[in-house]
């Protein structure tokens, strides 16, 4: 069997890896396609995975259309020619359209019921649609998804993140971190080049509460790409962290993560690290999960979100353990079924 798996954003390469590794060591033959963004690259050869990048992400809506439009043409060729029983990808936008088009069949992993543009694009042309209870069935069924092909589980996407995760104690010393305070917190802006997400690359949303919480902790933060970094070079006791780097570790080792975004946001819950989620737009389905779940605290406001911080990091409790579904049975199981 030839597996094609379509890498388009950096969490998904976490996300596959474990399933790449399984499908490799049981003998079958997976090729791997990505594109220029973010740090996509510099992960793909930190995990020493083989791939093939084919086109780039696009900021503005014409741009996106572009990119989309010329990275679909270019895998359509490749992709004939390499003749694949089954494509697999979690919200690439040309996959689906690609083994649509060349009659290949596909599973699709879902954990954003607000792209809602990508998915219009995309649920349609599934075989098989694997989803989190977290997300309301009828938003996924607006989008054209046929309901027999949709597949529910508990939990979220990130459980397949830890797989074969090992814990380094060590990663603060690893990294040659000169920190200067006891506590120390882990940030990640916002996903600004996002087309679900009105955002100002040249600020964040983090800029009034590092520069009240880098008095009384220690700030790492991983930007998004360069001109993140740019707005929080001057802050004194703020460290910018640069991918790639063993994430699950640093949150592990922190006292507390705030985050702009959603991933790491759960990932951190996930490992029982304190987190904050200050994401400035609407929330996912995935987020309130665990928000109702009492395992992420919210706040957009920076002054209340600086009194969070400060009271986690005096009282630091470690979240909850949750029951899940296993995710990575799920997908092998239907990856093989769909052959």
């Amino acid at each position: 069997m030839k597996v094609w798996i379509d890498i388009t954003n950096s969490p998904h390469i976490r996300f596959f890896k474990s399933i790449i590794d399984y499908f490799q060591d049981k003998g079958e033959e997976v090729l791997i396609t990505t594109r220029k963004f973010g740090d996509i690259h510099r992960l793909l050869d930190l995990f020493e995975m083989e791939y093939i990048s084919v086109g780039k992400h696009g900021v503005s809506l014409a741009q996106k259309l572009n990119e989309s439009t010329k990275r679909s043409y270019e895998l359509a060729k490749i992709i004939e020619k390499e003749k694949p029983d089954v494509g697999l990808a979690k919200h690439s936008i040309e996959l689906p359209r690609v083994t649509f088009g060349l009659g290949i069949p596909n599973v699709y992993v879902l954990d954003n019921e607000q792209m809602i543009a990508a998915n219009k694009l995309t649920l349609p042309l599934c075989n098989k649609i694997i989803a989190p209870k977290a997300i309301d069935m009828w938003k996924i069924l607006e989008f054209g998804a046929d309901p027999n092909n949709i597949i529910r589980y508990n939990g979220t996407s990130e459980i397949t993140h830890f797989k074969n995760f090992h814990y380094n104690a060590n990663i603060f010393e690893d990294l040659q971190l000169k920190l200067k305070k006891s506590k120390t917190i882990l940030m990640r802006p916002e996903p600004s080049l996002a087309s679900y997400l009105e955002a100002n690359c040249r600020e964040s949303v983090l800029t009034p509460i590092v520069e009240v919480l880098e008095n009384y902790a220690n700030i790492l933060i991983i930007p998004r790409f360069k001109e993140q970094a740019e707005i929080f070079e001057n802050n004194k006791n703020v460290t910018i962290i640069k991918p790639p780097v063993d994430t699950f570790s640093l949150m592990k080792r922190c006292d507390l993560v705030i985050g702009a975004g959603g991933t790491m946001n759960r990932e951190a819950a996930l490992l029982g690290t304190p987190v904050i989620s200050c994401y400035p737009g609407q929330l996912l389905a995935v987020d309130k999960h665990y928000i109702d779940m009492g395992m992420i605290k919210r706040s957009t406001n920076p002054h209340e979100i600086v009194n969070i911080a400060l009271k986690l990091l005096v009282n630091k409790k470690e979240n909850r353990k949750v029951k899940t579904d296993d995710l990575f049975k799920i997908i092998v199981e239907n990856v093989y079924k769909s052959v």
